[in-house]
């Protein structure tokens, strides 16, 4: 019988370079970018045909309740989602659900999965994952390289060394190069014996612990401090404590495999990207005969070789080539192609420029439901907000600002000091300065209602929460 895999999903990433789109508090991994399900989603489906316990998810803790929403309406009931309070990259992240999978006494095999990353074939991936898990199970530390189909100079590559008695398909590893020149890239294709390396990992946990103790102890004893003191947060969220701020931040590449005499490379044909920018998507997007990726409400004319991309409203592009529109309610990008691995720079300038569209879309997502922001201007603010059938708002009040709620559908349940009533479609209430209220959903379906606020302080900030069920403070 198989061994059973422990599935560790790595979805803290912010995604800058997929901005509009992509946004701080809600990145790339939980789009729908290609097909009806999110990239985390898609990653949570891919190792369904292997025998696995509860995967263990590890992400930003502002993520938290969009991860447990999308495991939900997925039918995956993760064995825990650790949060982690500041990202430190790959070789933390994975230290975190090492540590926490082997404190029974436990040393699981540990399948390390980038959130957003796009496969084209499971197949050839799970074919990858059953060769390597014999050598990963005697202790190796299991890379997948990627057959490449091109000399791409924005991944790194794995060069691979004998393959070992037992399977032609897993070689020792003889070097890791990043981002090549395309020379070299052209080069290593012609050559053979190259991989593209796809940031995934198959070990048992405490091979991992060993070889992170042996070579970034400072690490290692960062992350085991953070897990001692972590707490538990709601049913299966684990908040590592403080400690984890103070970790050095590195790649499982950099602090590890680099370094580890027990690498191995599992090769993998299976039709791989990492989406790490609008190239990457438009790749491997479906296109027209001209060339041009669509998606949404889209007209091109005379045009080639492009990636056109509308949420909100009517894109018609005219005459251009080579070049990413995607349209948002908020914002426009407009770039070369050949210059989309810049986009970050942009966001960059939102951010000295004490911005919010780099951070928030228009919709921002809730574990209640979500809100939409229709139009702010001085002192108002119009939100669409959709409460979801049996949830509920926090009991809260505000110091700056008064709300007015017109319900458009459903039944709203409305606490408003020591009142208590229901409204309607149609009917409308009003919150004054300072009164305490919460807002809940008691029926079958979405609640939808119109928000007014007005006042002087229109934010986040001015919300004083005194019972909350999802624990947020």
């Amino acid at each position: 019988m198989a061994s059973k895999v422990l599935p560790v999903v790595l979805a803290g990433g912010s995604g800058t370079r997929l901005w509009p789109l992509s946004r701080e508090l809600h990145p790339k991994q939980f789009l729908n970018l290609i097909g009806d399900e999110t990239l985390l989603q898609q990653t949570l489906a891919r190792f369904d045909a292997l025998p696995h316990e509860a995967p263990v998810i590890v992400c930003n803790h502002e993520h938290r309740f969009i991860v447990a929403e999308q495991c939900r309406t997925q039918g995956v009931t993760p064995g825990a989602i650790v949060l982690e309070p500041a990202p430190r990259n790959t070789a933390p992240a994975a230290a975190l659900a090492a540590l926490q999978a082997a404190e029974d006494g436990d040393d699981p095999l540990l399948l390390v999965l980038p959130a957003d990353h796009f496969i084209g074939s499971t197949e050839g991936f799970l074919a990858a994952v059953r060769r390597a898990i014999p050598f990963a199970e005697e202790g190796a530390v299991v890379t997948f390289g990627v057959v490449p189909s091109r000399p791409d100079t924005g991944y790194g590559y794995i060069r691979a060394g004998q393959p070992t008695i037992a399977d032609e398909g897993v070689a020792t590893v003889v070097a890791f190069t990043e981002k090549p020149s395309r020379d070299r890239a052209e080069r290593y294709l012609a050559e053979g014996g190259c991989y593209w390396n796809s940031g995934m990992f198959l070990f048992r946990a405490r091979v991992y612990l060993e070889e992170l103790m042996a070579f970034r102890p400072d690490i290692f004893a960062a992350c085991a401090a953070a897990v001692a003191a972590r707490r538990k947060d709601l049913e299966f969220f684990l908040r590592p404590g403080d400690e984890f701020r103070d970790c050095p931040a590195d790649s499982i590449d950099y602090a590890v495999m680099e370094k580890t005499q027990r690498a191995l490379v599992a090769t993998a044909d299976m039709e791989w990207t990492d989406l790490g920018s609008w190239h990457a998507l438009a790749d491997v997007a479906r296109r027209d005969a001209d060339g041009n990726s669509r998606r949404g409400d889209v007209i091109a004319v005379g045009t080639r070789d492009c990636y056109l991309s509308s949420n909100d409203r009517l894109v018609a592009a005219l005459g251009i080539q080579g070049t990413v529109v995607v349209e948002t309610a908020d914002a426009v990008l407009v770039a070369a192609k050949d210059r989309v691995q810049d986009v970050k720079a942009v966001v960059a300038q939102m951010r000295e420029q004490s911005r919010h569209e780099h951070r928030l879309h228009t919709t921002v997502y809730r574990p209640w439901g979500h809100a939409e922001t229709f139009k702010a201007g001085a002192g108002f603010l119009v939100k669409r907000i959709t409460v979801n059938p049996g949830e509920s708002l926090s009991l809260q009040k505000h110091r700056h600002r008064t709300e007015h709620w017109v319900v458009v559908n459903g039944e709203a349940e409305v606490v408003r000091g020591a009142e208590k009533f229901v409204l309607g479609a149609d009917e409308s209430t009003y919150i004054p300065v300072g009164a305490r209220h919460r807002l809940a959903n008691p029926g079958p379906g979405p609640l939808d209602l119109i928000e007014v606020q007005v006042g002087d302080e229109l934010s986040e900030d001015d919300v004083v929460r005194f019972d909350d069920r999802y624990g947020r403070e």
